[in-house]
């Protein structure tokens, strides 16, 4: 399933092209492209949605959005290692050589 998730703006690549940056999802860090919103600055929120910044958010409402994300399981689902949850799923042990945790930046 892929969400549009709120995250907040960590860091920004100036003179990239196209204009990208690091954003937190709840400890999950992934690059995005900031180019629907040049404007936005470190620590702003916004919702991101296949690797593209859409919109700008509050800052309340992104944390309530990432806490009922994280209570539903969606950020695993979103963020998490594909391998580790198809092995959860057909109740199979984690593939060898893998982290338990769900992503790679946590």
């Amino acid at each position: 399933m892929c969400l549009a998730v709120p995250g907040k703006v960590v860091a920004v690549e100036d003179g990239s092209d196209p204009l990208t940056g690091l954003i937190d999802f709840g400890g999950v860090r992934k690059q995005a492209c900031l180019e629907y919103v040049p404007d936005v600055r470190v620590g702003e929120y916004v919702i991101v949605h296949v690797g593209f910044a859409l919109q700008r958010l509050d800052e309340e409402s992104a944390l309530s959005s990432l806490k009922l994300f994280e209570e539903l399981g969606l950020l695993e689902e979103e963020f998490g290692d594909a391998w580790q949850q198809a092995a959860r799923e057909a109740g199979e042990p984690a593939p060898a050589g893998r982290p338990e945790s769900g992503s790679e930046a946590r």
